[in-house]
């Protein structure tokens, strides 16, 4: 067999992780985890995804699953369901935790930046998040675990976006995943380009769980905020090549990133592992896991966001209430058929999408021109 290539992973977050968790599949390599100096300090996150193929592991260390899953506003609600493509709430400790056990039966090494001598054999993956565009949309959120002294959550039913709430500032909604009929996760959201004070975010909740719950007496079990780009991000500056929401893994349209991540990391596994064993490996081939339609059609959908979001509540309501649960999910986690992905185009208002279809084909058109200058 020939010698193994060095593959230095830079990051430990979940797409450094996930892919140290294959290890076992990609003998021709020997990897290493690198801990960035000055990371900032791992904090627990909720992941959701749609249960999809490839996603079996992930599944299973879930901490909750809906079959069922609504949105809300104040013309009306679409709720969907589905039994194959359930909804699922992954706490990233436990998911972190299970891919640094399996790496570290394999074989991978751990280290810090700073412990790690350069290696002109070694393939670099950059995991680490690089800061959004000026202006670039954003989706912002500050999420509250909550423990209710009294109930008042369903736990039957996922809430995706309830638009029910404050709309002065921008597009607007509450995330609601409820564990039990009195634990839940309540997230405030928005998408634009600048954050609000953490106090408009904490208020929206607050009022959400009284108005809309009847829920005036809570604790908290646990706090989480955070910021993820909707659009697509420039190739990593450095010119190592980008893993996960470095690479590409993030869907622009919503911000969903978990299921894209495990589908570039099993892409890029699967492409490696059909290497002969005597064959000297090549870097590991990874490629952003969206299709190029689905990022075009994202591209529309961001602009007209951007430019009239007084209409994105009705816009996710009509994709609620049209499509079935199995539609949607498989949509919105990139495994959309031709044929769904031009049931969701007709559902849209047409000149509205016709007019950002043209502004984004002219601002394409704008910067090819400006790169061949």
């Amino acid at each position: 067999m020939s010698a193994r290539k060095p593959l230095h992973i830079l990051g430990d977050g979940c797409a450094g992780l996930s892919l140290a968790a294959h290890a076992d599949k990609l003998s021709g390599y020997e990897m290493t985890v690198i801990s960035p100096t000055g990371a900032p300090e791992t904090k627990e996150h909720i992941w959701g995804f749609w249960q999809i193929a490839g996603l079996e592991a992930a599944a299973k260390f879930a901490r909750h699953k809906w079959t069922r899953w609504s949105i809300k506003t104040p013309a009306g609600e679409a709720v969907m369901q589905s039994q194959q493509h359930s909804y699922h709430a992954l706490q990233r400790s436990r998911w972190e935790g299970h891919c640094r056990d399996r790496a570290q039966e394999n074989g991978v090494k751990f280290a810090a930046e700073k412990d790690v001598a350069a290696d002109p054999r070694a393939q670099i993956l950059d995991s680490r998040p690089q800061a959004c565009p000026k202006d670039q949309m954003v989706q912002h959120f500050i999420g509250w675990e909550v423990r209710a002294m009294s109930g008042g959550f369903d736990p039957d039913t996922a809430i995706l976006m309830d638009f029910r709430c404050d709309q002065s500032r921008g597009i607007h909604f509450l995330y609601v995943l409820p564990f039990s009929q009195d634990v839940a996760l309540v997230e405030s959201t928005m998408f634009a380009p600048q954050r609000e004070p953490d106090s408009f975010f904490e208020a929206a909740i607050a009022q959400y769980l009284s108005a809309e719950c009847g829920i005036s007496s809570f604790s908290l079990a646990h706090v989480e905020h955070g910021a993820i780009p909707l659009g697509r991000l420039p190739e990593n500056p450095n010119g190592l090549t980008g893993i996960g929401g470095n690479g590409g893994a993030i869907r622009p349209s919503s911000g969903y990133a978990f299921a894209f991540i495990q589908k570039q990391i099993a892409r890029a596994v699967a492409k490696a592992s059909k290497l002969p064993p005597d064959e000297t490996p090549a870097d590991l081939p990874v490629k952003s896991p969206h299709m190029t339609v689905d990022l075009l059609m994202d591209d529309v959908f961001l602009h007209v966001l951007r430019t009239r979001p007084d209409i994105a509540p009705s816009l996710f309501l009509r994709m609620g209430s049209a499509l079935s649960g199995d539609e949607f999910a498989l949509f919105l986690s990139g495994e959309a058929s031709w044929a769904l992905r031009l049931k969701v185009i007709m559902l849209m208002p047409k000149w509205v999408f016709v007019r950002a279809a043209l502004a984004c084909l002219q601002m394409f058109l704008f910067n090819r021109h400006s790169r061949h200058k």
